[in-house]
């Protein structure tokens, strides 16, 4: 079996041949050198052969198990047009990118996976979701549990020293709340505050006596 047939991307053009091998957990890509085409620099083998003897020749002979392997339908109609010539190359190149590809993914024993270095656990010789890295495993523990005990601690901290009241402006006229306006919501009398004559504290309207000295208001 050929390996990295089920998730890479073509690059490849009629000037030549690259392709991207991917990570199976975290999808980032390996990109082979370009390759270039020997047949592009010969014009008349890169276009009018027709599509179908482009195609026809790219699907006979020994090169029909490559071409299976990525399905012949998707290929075929993305390098339609291409000369036979050219669909061996390719044949080869991506035979020769496998190669390459291979030195920057290890195939994990139990899951099967191709995965990138960053994913693979040298010391136990699996992909890191078979074998978590202990030292990875570990600070990330340490982590979590450092942001679990800085909550616990703010959430038993005294943050607010103030004192939480309700206040409400009763009406002077007819005792009801007053409302936040200058006059009373339900009466329409003045809540307009009247200045003590003696100490010259505020006090609401309709007040007999300072709340401050207790003089008589006027």
């Amino acid at each position: 079996m050929q390996p990295f047939t089920r998730n890479f991307k073509d690059h490849s053009t009629e000037a030549g041949f690259q392709f991207t091998f991917d990570c199976d957990i975290c999808g980032d890509g390996y990109k082979t050198k370009f390759a270039e085409s020997k047949t592009n620099k010969k014009a008349g083998f890169l276009r009018g052969l027709g599509k179908a003897a482009s195609v026809g020749s790219s699907l006979l002979g020994s090169s029909a198990g490559y071409y299976i392997g990525h399905g012949v339908d998707s290929f075929s109609d993305k390098y339609r047009g291409m000369s036979p010539e050219w669909h061996k190359e390719h044949e080869v190149a991506f035979e020769q990118a496998q190669n390459e590809g291979q030195g920057h993914f290890q195939r994990c024993p139990k899951c099967r996976k191709y995965v990138c270095e960053n994913d693979w656990n040298d010391q136990e010789g699996l992909c890191v979701e078979d074998a978590p890295r202990e030292n990875v495993e570990v600070a990330a523990a340490k982590a979590d549990k450092m942001v679990r005990d800085i909550k616990e601690k703010a959430s038993s901290t005294q943050v607010f020293t103030g004192n939480i009241e309700s206040k409400q402006t009763m009406c002077p006229q007819c005792g009801k709340p007053a409302g936040q306006g200058k006059f009373c919501n339900n009466c329409g009398a003045s809540l307009s505050l009247v200045k003590c004559p003696k100490c010259g504290s505020q006090n609401q309207a309709g007040t007999s006596f300072c709340g401050e000295c207790g003089s008589k208001i006027s």
